[in-house]
């Protein structure tokens, strides 16, 4: 560790569940996490931020079944694809500085050690579960436990769960458990104390199920198979696994461990709070030094689920709205520790008022009038006014230590007030020097040359402070400043501008946002998808031997034109390498243009017989191509495996196995085109067989097939 550096600081967001796409609510937990990270690191610790996924467990098993995937595929999909986990992080600036996903070879290898040595201790025992299970929230309840007969975390129905499992010794613990939340600030906000020792440790804590038998999806129990290990050991250890604990991919134990906070919803305080030190006073390990627990961001009142489908997507607002404005919104609308309404009017209302009208035109303002005024600098010679200038750099100057007393306690809302308490008293600055009237004396420069500076070290002490909350933005501001210091160590002085600072110009940080048409493109944008009718498969079979027989080629398509008297039918002029064009007729033109088709490359069959006009402007026996959608069709088809190449994606083959024939067929995608194939009889198509791939498959690289 360096001399300069003030310590280590281990800070984690829970690992998220990637059993759908993620929302603004685990956005909100990250960007926090990711602020009180650069706020350490801007004070000079050595952090580790730690992020991940939990990607093990019944769920994700049953939704990769459903959609015709592996688990691993289809968790690979959720984490390392297209608009994933990873994306979503990388577009929100996130500054993680290691990534676990609980399928890491490593991980589950130090599972199975923990488990074993816990299982030595004799704190884990092998009995059978009898009882109710919620599989949205992976937790197995008593029978008095529930609310209204539902999950008492998130009001969904459970199911009789019977099996045989091994349990942990939850109750062994429950005495110290209850003196570490009652006489620490282990947990915070102390509000979740008195809910953990009522609802869960005074009732008398039950031991714990922590292995499986009803699904495969999770960590192996090498000593005894058929069991894997359930979720909570699986995920908990993630936070000391990702360290090296009982492995030897990482060797970071010793610096960083225990954790300074471990930053969760509140929906998983208990299992934070009372499963989580448990489990390391079985294994005589350190605890984490705290447990925070936010609150929720309620839509419509109600907390936001994936599985309930009342969820924001922060892919959409950052993308409108700019990815710092997302950020600076979710710390500075909500107090961290209760839950709060979000609503788009909000949002926007805030970008309004305190980035454009205050911070962006404070900032605008100030350095045109600058440039206005002196050109690219400012002069040496200043004239201050103690009685104007005292209140301004008064609280600009003690600024700093403010706001570290907020953030300290995880009140980013309450930072972020004190920010902008001295961002307001600039602007009232301006209005009380009135900088346009100095400018029309000459005697006046002084003063005028003054009342500028001190505006714009204001602007760099807050700026300054603003960096874990809009690390852009603030970047941009310095160098707007002349590539001003904001180093923690500055943000405490007023004056660190030297008297002829050269200030540069550039656009409107924030613009205004019309409430009114922006409420209206996002309420279309948050429109359904149109759905597509899909007609039932073809029932018949086509032997191995007949499939082989189809002549399989590379085409690009030269041309496409509708085929008159007919609404579903396009005819393509294809270029199969032959030197000769070819024409072909598919039933398509509901779901495409032809323009848009032109240029593309398919995969075809070419020897199939011409097909037939029936005089309506229909086909018979003619190619019929439909965009495909996820499960559809799952009851004719049992999908066995996808394999494909994540950098390249140039050429997917994936084989169905049909019920009625186990029978084999393939699909073959071409960067950036549609994949036909005959799935039915031999000049026979189905909608399965054809898909739009243009989006996810045109990459920079990719082998061209022609």
């Amino acid at each position: 560790m360096c001399e300069q550096c003030k310590g280590n600081f281990y800070i984690t967001t829970p690992i998220y569940y990637p059993s759908a796409k993620l929302h603004i609510g685990h956005t909100y937990c990250t960007v926090a996490t990711d602020a009180m990270a650069r706020y350490k690191r801007l004070q000079g610790y050595h952090v580790m931020f730690l992020t991940g996924t939990d990607e093990h467990g019944q769920k994700i098993e049953d939704k990769a079944k459903e959609a015709g995937l592996t688990p691993q595929q289809f968790v690979d999909d959720i984490v390392l694809g297209q608009g994933g986990v990873l994306d979503l992080w990388k577009l929100m600036n996130i500054s993680y500085d290691r990534f676990i996903r609980t399928t890491d070879g490593y991980h589950v290898e130090a599972i199975q050690k923990i488990f074993q040595k816990m299982y030595e201790k004799g704190d884990i025992y092998k009995g059978t579960y009898s009882g109710k299970y919620c599989k949205p929230c992976e937790s197995f309840w008593t029978e008095s436990q529930l609310v209204d007969g539902k999950c008492p975390d998130c009001g969904r129905e459970v199911q009789d769960a019977q099996e045989e499992a091994y349990f942990f010794r939850l109750s062994k613990y429950a005495g110290r458990i209850q003196d570490l939340l009652e006489n620490t600030d282990f947990l915070e906000p102390r509000s979740r104390v008195n809910e953990m020792v009522n609802n869960f440790i005074k009732p008398g804590l039950e031991d714990l199920c922590v292995s499986r038998t009803s699904f495969t999806w999770g960590v192996p129990v090498d000593f005894d198979p058929g069991h894997v290990v359930y979720v909570w050991i699986d995920a908990l250890f993630n936070y000391m696994t990702a360290l090296g604990y009982q492995n030897s991919a990482h060797n970071d134990l010793e610096a960083f461990w225990p954790a300074d906070v471990h930053f969760v919803g509140k929906e998983i305080v208990r299992f934070h709070s009372i499963i989580w030190p448990a489990m390391l006073m079985s294994l005589d390990l350190p605890l984490p030094k705290k447990v925070y627990g936010h609150g929720w961001l309620l839509l419509d009142g109600g907390k936001m689920s994936k599985s309930k489908g009342n969820v924001v997507d922060p892919y959409i607002l950052a993308e409108r709205f700019g990815v710092d404005a997302l950020r600076f919104f979710l710390l500075r609308s909500f107090p961290f520790g209760s839950d709060g309404n979000f609503s788009n009017e909000l949002l926007i209302n805030t970008i309004n008022v305190d980035l454009a009208n205050d911070l962006g035109n404070l900032v605008s303002r100030t350095v045109a009038m600058a440039q206005k005024y002196f050109g690219e600098h400012l002069p040496v010679e200043q004239t201050a006014d103690g009685a104007k200038d005292g209140e301004l750099i008064a609280l600009a100057s003690g600024l700093r230590d403010r706001y570290a007393e907020q953030m300290e306690k995880y009140a980013f809302q309450n930072a972020l007030t004190e920010v902008f308490k001295v961002i307001s008293r600039a602007n009232k600055y301006i209005d009380e020097n009135t900088p346009w009237v100095l400018a029309k004396s000459e005697d006046q420069k002084p003063r005028l040359a003054r009342v500028l500076y001190n505006l714009l070290e204001t602007v760099r002490i807050c700026a300054g402070l603003l960096i874990p909350f809009m690390p852009g933005t603030c970047e941009e501001i310095a160098r707007r400043l002349g590539g001003a210091a904001m180093n923690w160590d500055s943000l405490n002085t007023f004056g660190v501008l030297p008297a002829d600072v050269a200030v540069v110009n550039g656009p409107a940080l924030f613009p205004r946002i019309d409430m009114e048409k922006e409420l209206a493109a996002l309420e279309e944008l948050s429109k359904p998808a149109s759905t597509i009718e899909v007609e039932p498969f073809a029932q018949e079979n086509v032997d191995f031997d007949t499939f082989c027989k189809s002549d399989f080629r590379v085409v690009k398509v030269k041309a496409c034109v509708p085929v008159k008297k007919s609404d579903k039918l396009l005819q393509f002029t294809l270029d199969d390498g032959t030197g000769v064009d070819r024409q072909i007729l598919s039933g398509i033109a509901k779901f495409y243009k032809p323009e848009e088709l032109v240029g593309k490359t398919l995969a075809a069959i070419v020897n199939l017989p011409p097909p037939k006009d029936d005089g309506q402007g229909e086909l018979r026996h003619a190619p019929q191509c439909r965009p495909h959608r996820k499960g559809r069709g799952e009851a004719e088809s049992d999908y066995a495996g996808r394999q494909h190449s994540r950098r390249r994606k140039a050429l997917l083959i994936r084989y169905a196995n049909n019920h009625n024939g186990n029978r084999p067929a393939a699909l073959m995608l071409w960067g950036g085109s549609l994949g036909i194939i005959g799935g039915g009889s031999a000049n026979t198509f189905h909608r399965r067989d054809c898909y739009e791939t243009s989006r996810n498959h045109d990459q920079p690289g990719d082998p061209d097939p022609s």
